[in-house]
């Protein structure tokens, strides 16, 4: 049953780590990489010595690192959804919220960003014509040409993309928790927010924390298709996060050897967190994560 997945598993994410030899290379598209000028780790040490590549590296990991933060930061905010979604009372409406929250997670990036142009463009959006007729601003604002909270306004947009599907986990393991605990805690006079605090809360952190722990672990890599349909020449220099990053350098510059050698520095990056994150679960949960 398993050897499906575990096919996919190794065309999709084994097979294509041949590639790492590119960063060993000066590819150049049409040039067989057997002609190709053998770099050695030349790539490997620009990273450090070339100071302009330096600060370029080190800016892409600020970036990295400050938006993969907030979302960590945000992880709990799945799990006080589901919790109070857990004591919705009608489960018509529950099951309405839960599906417009989570319709979202399987919306692309890039009709998230029409959506984002919908309301926020200068000339035809929304929210700018909405204000202007409010009286509350004299002029449109460039919020998605704006380089003012990037960070926080990517994390947002994320947000609100994975919220409900993020809740989904949290709540199956709000149906797993034993009723008897409610009804044992109910007979000794504990209240509604009494069971979330004291029941439901501790029943679901287990899980809370293997996810938190995998996240950490996954710290480095959010991903570029966020951040490649929202980038433009303004924001440029605070949304460029490191997979965008390797894109653009990769794609955009053709410096494949130097796109590639980044990519293998991030990898061994995220290596070396999810051994941090599974040293972290040993001593906080007493096991390992795998």
């Amino acid at each position: 049953m398993a050897l499906p997945f575990l096919a996919l598993a190794f065309v999709f994410s084994y097979l294509p780590l041949y590639g790492w030899i590119y960063a060993f290379y000066d590819y150049r598209p049409g040039i067989p990489l057997s002609k190709s000028e053998f770099m050695g780790f030349d790539w490997f040490t620009s990273m450090v010595s070339n100071e302009v590549q330096r600060q370029e590296v080190m800016r892409v990991l600020r970036n990295t690192f400050a938006i993969s933060t907030l979302n960590i930061l945000t992880s709990v905010l799945p799990v006080v959804f589901a919790v109070f979604l857990a004591e919705l009372r009608s489960a018509k409406f529950k099951k309405l919220v839960q599906t417009l929250t989570t319709l979202p997670n399987f919306i692309s990036w890039v009709l998230v960003y029409s959506f984002a142009f919908m309301l926020f463009s200068v000339n035809n959006g929304f929210i700018n014509h909405f204000l202007m007729d409010l009286g509350w601003i004299s002029e449109p604002l460039n919020v998605l040409a704006s380089d003012d909270h990037t960070w926080l306004s990517m994390t947002l947009w994320s947000v609100w993309k994975g919220l409900g599907w993020g809740a989904i986990m949290y709540i199956a393991a709000i149906m797993s928790i034993d009723q008897e605990i409610y009804e044992a805690a109910r007979v000794d006079g504990a209240g509604r927010f009494r069971l979330m605090w004291h029941v439901t809360i501790p029943g679901i952190m287990p899980t809370f924390f293997v996810l938190l722990l995998l996240s950490i672990g996954n710290f480095i890599n959010n991903g570029m298709e966020q951040f490649y349909v929202f980038q433009n020449a303004m924001n440029m220099h605070n949304i460029e996060v490191l997979d965008l990053y390797v894109y653009n350098i990769g794609m955009t510059n053709s410096n494949f050897g130097f796109a590639t050698a980044v990519s293998l520095l991030k990898s061994l990056v995220s290596l070396f967190l999810l051994f941090v994150a599974n040293s972290m679960s040993k001593v906080i949960r007493g096991e390992s994560i795998f």
